[in-house]
């Protein structure tokens, strides 16, 4: 009976840490939905958002606490809950930067100083990325992990291409500043929510082959 309930435990919390990273998802499309669209009130769904993600990730370190004080995982077990741990953090981190995107458009004013086109490349990259990670979290899948964190040298690439961009109208038009400023901002955090993602593969690697190693 004992290691029933302690089998259902460990479900209950992989199955938290798949909800987990749903909501994350949702926080993060938003607040790009938001910050593209100047949409200040979806922003402000978004900033509100962040008490209910609270809540969750404070139910999965009980759990993981509870495991750890009142059972004695196995090697295999231990890295689940090691993992889940983990990605838990990986998961808050790009809550953070969620919710730091959502706070740009009630900053901008006027529009954009340019399309957004390429900044919207590297955020859906980002958001398969996440969606990917969660994916290969939930079935344990080592390749689809390699393969989600390999493109973290997409997001990169369209990082530095903007960030140089921005730096030269900036050089250019000084009156621009303030605006560039903030998308500088932008592409920085998703460039951040990328390298979690990878972190959270780098999670499941272990999980799965008790390995570690660097995938970004």
């Amino acid at each position: 009976m004992a290691r029933e309930r302690y089998i259902k435990q460990l479900d209950l919390l992989k199955e938290s840490v798949v909800s987990f990273g749903m909501m994350v998802e949702l926080a993060f499309k938003d607040s790009m939905v938001a910050v593209i669209d100047l949409d200040v009130k979806l922003a402000e769904r978004t900033l509100a958002f962040e008490a209910e993600v609270d809540k969750l990730e404070e139910g999965i370190e009980v759990s993981i606490f509870d495991l750890l004080a009142l059972q004695q995982p196995m090697a295999s077990d231990l890295r689940l809950i090691v993992s889940t741990l983990k990605i838990s953090s990986d998961l808050k981190r790009i809550v953070g930067l969620s919710i730091n995107i959502a706070k740009i458009p009630g900053r901008i004013e006027g529009g954009h100083i340019k399309p957004l086109i390429d900044t919207k490349k590297m955020a859906d990259i980002a958001a398969d990325m996440l969606e990917n990670s969660i994916k290969a979290f939930e079935t344990q899948d080592v390749e689809l992990a390699r393969a989600t964190a390999a493109r973290d040298e997409e997001v990169d690439k369209i990082f530095y291409a903007v960030w140089v961009e921005l730096i030269e109208m900036m050089a250019k038009d000084t009156s621009i500043i303030s605006k560039a400023t903030y998308l500088l901002f932008l592409v920085r955090y998703i460039e951040r929510i990328a390298d979690h993602c990878c972190n959270i593969c780098e999670s499941v690697v272990y999980l799965t082959t008790a390995e570690r190693i660097k995938l970004n």
